[in-house]
């Protein structure tokens, strides 16, 4: 995920804890919290399948997302 100047920090929490496995709302809060520290962050690392649903739904919850890397 990139950082944005439109999505608030609670509504990226929210949206990585609802769509990605295992993510809880304090840890979309830490990713939150690193994308706009840093410009980005790694929030799900492994099948390409599972990782191109995952970037599909967050997408469309409005984040601003990088490309896929090939793995």
């Amino acid at each position: 995920m990139r950082n944005d100047n439109h999505n608030t920090f609670d509504h990226v929490a929210r949206t990585l804890a609802l769509y990605i496995p295992a993510t809880t709302l304090q840890r979309g809060h830490r990713l939150a919290q690193a994308i706009h520290s840093s410009g980005q962050a790694i929030v799900y690392s492994g099948h390409q399948e599972a990782a191109e649903h995952y970037w599909e739904q967050l997408k469309g919850a409005g984040l601003t997302m990088a490309p896929l890397e090939q793995g």
